[in-house]
């Protein structure tokens, strides 16, 4: 949240908005949603609840999903947007996706 004040749980686009590139950033276009799989991967784990590793895949889905809408909200309504996803290639991860 430091990095980014605008990050929130609503994808809009303030009038004073603007791409953040710094920081993790500059690494992948979304952390925060990289971060939330590092917990809910980890979470069962430290639980020794390994069942709830089979809730992982729709976790990853879902987060998929909206990470795919919100690229597509911020390429049509945020300016520069489409230029940082030219320079940051990776969405989560460096390398796979």
């Amino acid at each position: 949240m430091r990095q980014n004040s605008f990050a929130s749980a609503t994808v809009e686009i303030h009038r004073d908005q603007r791409v953040i590139s710094s920081g993790l950033y500059r690494v992948v276009r979304h952390p925060m949603y990289a971060a939330a799989l590092v917990l809910f991967s980890g979470m069962p784990l430290l639980l020794g609840s390994y069942w709830s590793l089979l809730a992982i895949p729709p976790a990853f889905a879902g987060l998929a999903a909206r990470l795919l809408d919100e690229e597509k909200h911020l390429t049509r309504d945020l300016p520069g947007y489409a230029e940082y996803r030219r320079k940051v290639r990776y969405r989560l991860l460096p390398g796979p996706w």
